[in-house]
């Protein structure tokens, strides 16, 4: 049990992993939502004292929350991989700390991923109304419609980081030859395990053609996949010499095939939905599966929600990481809030900056 009683706002329930604050003698206060708090309510927590706080994607910790907890708020403990709703400038300014749940959903979100590329290629939704809706007349060989195999396909992953890698190894179960992108860095070694592993399977007869794995230019991986997926982070101008935002707008989705398919796991931004809309309503592309967007939750009148696109968008309220594991155990090496909870106490507790695993802005305290 911690000696001091720490008082800390948690702006949604994250479950069991709470408790575990609670034996250690905090005093933890949980926002009821389940919308997420107002933003003056945060600023109204910081400046009251609190020593953590528990955030999620969908709240804005800017530099008024900051200002309002210096010198008394010791830590954010974000419950999620990304940070984009943390200025990470005013934290480092204001010295505070903050931590993120990297690495814990890689294979959640990948094995998502995937199942939403196969959802939307084989036409799993559609074929699903026509039985529910009484459409079903009659088994016919090719009408009212057919789906894509994927066994055997060329997928592009773009971003080949943990997620990104996560998802290669799983379409390397499926025979899919791999073309790989990332602007930041390039895995050559992991790359080049992927490749042994295929040719062994080729080797040993497990399958019938020898696949490939390599990187290669955006251009070419827009022009050559039968599969685009989504596993970037959100770099606005600015924030990097190779932004991000709206990496696929209108130009790039035109790149694609006609037959091809966009799988977006990532950042919402990352698409220009406006233009990814039109793809599909003017059959640039094949079809999409998102399970983010630019603005969540999706507005009403998003143009993704056209009926007329509705056979070949599917769309999900950001569930990649949503297995009940991942989201909910206490055990900080399986789940997300465990993972959120243990880099809150290292911060409360802690003070060896170089020490804290989950730390997200160490460069703010490097001597």
């Amino acid at each position: 049990m911690s000696q001091k009683k720490y008082r800390v706002f948690a702006t949604c329930n994250i479950g069991p992993a709470i408790e575990l604050l609670k034996e250690r003698g905090y005093e933890v206060e949980v926002y009821p939502g389940p919308a997420a708090p107002p933003h003056e309510l945060l600023v109204q927590k910081a400046a009251s004292g609190i020593d953590g706080l528990i955030t999620t994607l969908r709240d804005r910790v800017d530099a008024t929350v900051f200002e309002a907890g210096k010198g008394t708020l010791k830590g954010v403990a974000q419950y999620a991989v990304g940070f984009d709703n943390i200025s990470r400038a005013d934290a480092n300014r204001c010295k505070i700390p903050f931590t993120n749940t990297a690495d814990v959903l890689t294979s959640a979100t990948a094995e998502f991923a995937l199942a939403i590329l196969l959802e939307v290629s084989r036409k799993l939704w559609p074929s699903e109304h026509l039985v529910r809706e009484n459409r079903w007349e009659a088994w016919h060989p090719f009408l009212p419609f057919l789906g894509d195999e994927v066994t055997g396909k060329t997928i592009a992953v773009l971003g080949t980081g943990r997620i990104g890698q996560a998802m290669i190894s799983k379409c390397t179960g499926l025979d899919m030859n791999i073309l790989c992108f990332d602007a930041g860095f390039q895995n050559g070694k992991f790359v080049a395990s992927i490749q042994q592993v295929m040719n062994l399977r080729y080797s040993l007869g497990l399958t019938v053609e020898k696949n490939t794995i390599r990187y290669a230019p955006l251009d070419e991986c827009l022009h050559e996949a039968d599969y685009v997926s989504l596993h970037v982070p959100l770099l606005r101008e600015g924030e990097s010499t190779v932004p991000t935002f709206h990496l696929l707008d209108a130009s790039r989705l035109r790149q694609m095939k006609p037959t091809a398919y966009l799988i977006n796991t990532a950042r919402g931004p990352v698409v220009d939905e406006v233009a990814l809309a039109r793809a599909l309503r003017e059959h640039w592309i094949a079809g999409a599966a998102l399970d983010v967007f630019e603005h969540e939750p999706l507005p009403e009148d998003s143009p993704l929600r056209e009926p007329a696109i509705a056979d070949r968008c599917r769309l999900y309220h950001h569930f990649s990481s949503g297995g009940t594991a991942t989201r909910l155990s206490p055990d900080p090496n399986v789940g997300m809030a465990g993972r959120c909870v243990q880099g809150l106490i290292d911060m409360l507790e802690g003070d060896d900056y170089a020490k804290m695993p989950y730390l997200v802005n160490r460069e703010a305290f490097q001597k």
